[in-house]
């Protein structure tokens, strides 16, 4: 017994299956496509997004340095200023020593009077 083919299947197939073929063919290059798209355009976001993040990075380590400075001029005034404020107090000190205002029983009058500093000065 012999088969007999069509020639439809004999010659490849119907044209409903061929162009379902070339159907799903293109729709999977244009899936292949939007997925490379889809990839290129995240790539691109991942590296705008590193680059604002070393960027952001390289910003607050500027602005640490910067403080870092202002920190250390900052001490170092407050250095020269407490020396400053122990020099003047010693000065003080020794003033009050000598000072005659200081030692002068007029300034203990509680009601002021325009001579009052005239009988503490020296003559």
């Amino acid at each position: 017994m012999s088969c007999a083919v069509p020639a439809a299947a004999a010659a490849g197939g119907s044209a409903l299956p061929r162009s379902g073929a070339a159907e799903g063919s293109q729709q999977s290059h244009e899936e292949d496509d939007r997925k490379v798209r889809r990839r290129e355009k995240n790539r691109v976001a991942a590296q705008r997004s590193r680059k604002k993040q070393t960027q952001k990075a390289d910003k607050l380590h500027e602005e640490y340095e910067s403080l870092e400075q202002e920190n250390t001029s900052l001490k170092r005034e407050i250095g020269k200023l407490t020396d400053e404020m122990k020099h003047l107090s010693q000065v003080l000190k020794d003033h009050e020593k000598i000072c005659p205002l200081l030692h002068c029983t007029m300034n203990f009058v509680t009601v002021p009077r325009p001579d009052a500093l005239a009988g503490c000065l020296p003559r």
